[in-house]
């Protein structure tokens, strides 16, 4: 029952049709579950854009869902295609949390992403090897030794059927979206230059041949993404390495958060692409059938979503999130009150990036504060903000960095900003006005600091994360200004100024005015 080079080709580029598939005696049914980008969010939100669900995600209920698809179907495997760690409790145990989640929870392989190298590669070197499956990358390798720094694929095994996984990350998800300090030593193969070379390798061995993928455009840090459709960010790289493999039955990609109801299939290779929203807020199912003699056959994919409500938490899981919630009574520690609900846009001014750019400000007494919207992880809930709210909004190990950076250079920063190619930055101490209709780099209409005409000629204070002020992001117009970065932390720097106001009071909108509206 091994697989021939094939599959079905699929005529339109948006989605592809999959034929009825009616079994037969000597056929079988194999369920591919997959997740990607669940970033420890731990427990369900309110799913306000949807009718038909009140709160959507949390692990444990994602757990419920993951037990109850499998224990209905006779042969599955359950994937993930990367972004385990990051959010309060994984950095409290360095991702050692997030890896034994996954093993309870019964994952066969994970891919890695950009935000298991949070804190630092030697770390995640070291706790990697807790888990109870394969952690996979066959494009990351060691500077000094030209050696893989992961596990490049692996060869699982169900029910007699043998599925073959090989983990990859994109250039861009490797280079751009990553602190350089946590790659120092390491580097990135273009995936499609080797992996071609490892699916020849064990094609001829398995039933079924997957890619785990962390590439195209980073995700869009907006909790209803899946109701917003200026928001979707694509599956380009996906899409494109698809036309370039053969032999390969599905891609499991990630990154992007562009969930996908149905399967995308290249139209030359009939390779197809899946992916969900992340953040744990669907399962995504991949229905093969497999038959002797024949090509194995994509019969459907499709999402899931977590119904918090409908699929109970799983009490394994709950414990092991509690546990560590108790090893870490601060993160309970109550900083602020907050009088309304503060939410995330990623192309969009809004009220939480306007808050916590403020803080910033505030923080460091400069000119401008500056937020990028990728940044922002979590939404706020109005009432008390604990430490780990705060944590689970900004959980990177940024440290604050004030730069001192001339009226021209700034404008730069703006239109970059503008060209939303990382989402729109979130600024304090600045208004402007924009045209979204104009071509990139010539967006910005007018600009104030502190009510002040922009001066291309003047020096400004400007206060953001380390990440951001040493090029992050492609904020390459930072490089070789001067630049003070402090010991300490963007998070700490918010929770002492949340905690020196103690009551918060959300900033209304309109900092950022689109001329196109």
């Amino acid at each position: 029952m091994k697989k021939k080079f094939r599959k079905k080709v699929c005529l339109m580029l948006a989605s592809c049709s999959l034929t009825l598939w009616i079994a037969s005696a000597d056929s079988r049914e194999v369920t591919i579950l997959y997740t990607n980008d669940i970033e420890s969010v731990y427990e369900p939100i309110e799913a306000h854009w949807r009718e038909d669900i009140a709160f959507i995600g949390g692990m444990a209920h994602l757990s419920s869902l993951i037990r109850v698809e499998r224990s209905a179907r006779k042969t599955s495997f359950l994937v993930d295609a990367g972004d385990i760690f990051t959010g309060s409790l994984s950095k409290v145990t360095e991702g050692r949390l997030s890896f034994d989640l996954y093993s309870a929870m019964g994952y066969d392989a994970v891919n890695l992403g950009n935000h298991e190298f949070e804190y630092g590669w030697e770390v995640l070197s070291h706790v990697k090897q807790r888990a109870r499956f394969p952690v996979l990358n066959a494009n990351i390798m060691h500077e000094a030794s030209d050696s893989h720094f992961s596990r490049q694929y692996a060869v699982l095994e169900s029910d007699g059927v043998k599925l073959g996984v090989i983990g990859l990350m994109g250039i861009d998800a490797f280079m751009n979206t990553m602190m350089k300090s946590n790659r120092e030593g390491l580097y990135a193969v273009p995936p499609d230059e080797i992996v071609q070379r490892l699916i020849d390798d064990i094609r001829d061995e398995v039933d079924l041949l997957v890619l785990l993928t962390h590439q195209n455009k980073t995700a869009p840090m907006q909790t209803d993404k899946e109701a917003d459709p200026m928001v979707r960010r694509g599956i380009d790289e996906d899409f494109a390495l698809a036309g370039k493999v053969r032999g390969v039955d599905l891609i499991v990609g990630g990154h992007s958060d562009h969930g996908l109801e149905e399967p995308v299939c290249h139209p030359v290779t009939g390779t197809c692409v899946v992916m969900t929203y992340g953040q744990g807020m669907h399962l995504g199912v991949a229905l093969f059938s497999l038959q002797s003699g024949k090509s194995a056959e994509l019969r459907s994919a499709s999402l899931i979503p977590v119904d918090s409500l409908k699929y109970p938490a799983d009490p394994g899981i709950v414990d092991m999130i509690s546990k560590v919630r108790l090893e870490y009574p601060a993160l309970m520690d109550k900083i602020a009150k907050l009088d309304r609900q503060a939410p995330r846009k990623y192309y969009r001014e809004s009220v939480i990036g306007n808050l916590l750019a403020d803080a910033l400000r505030d923080y460091a007494n400069v000119d401008i504060g500056m937020m990028p919207a990728g940044a922002i992880r979590a939404d706020f809930a109005s009432g008390d903000l604990t430490r780990e709210a705060i944590l689970n909004v900004f959980p990177f190990t940024d440290r604050v960095s004030v730069l001192t950076i001339p009226g021209d250079t700034l404008r730069q920063v703006l239109e970059k900003s503008l060209s939303l190619e990382y989402g729109l930055v979130q600024f304090s101490g600045l208004s402007l006005t924009y045209d979204s209709r104009n071509p990139i780099g010539k967006r910005l209409a007018t600009v104030s600091v502190a009510g002040e005409p922009l001066d291309k000629n003047r020096q400004y204070t400007l206060v953001t994360g380390s990440f951001t002020a040493n090029g992050g992001e492609n904020y390459t117009m930072f490089e070789g200004l001067p630049v003070v970065i402090s010991d300490v932390l963007v998070s700490d720097a918010l929770i002492q100024e949340f905690g020196r106001k103690g009551d918060l009071y959300a900033p209304n909108l309109g900092r950022q005015v689109d001329l196109a509206d």
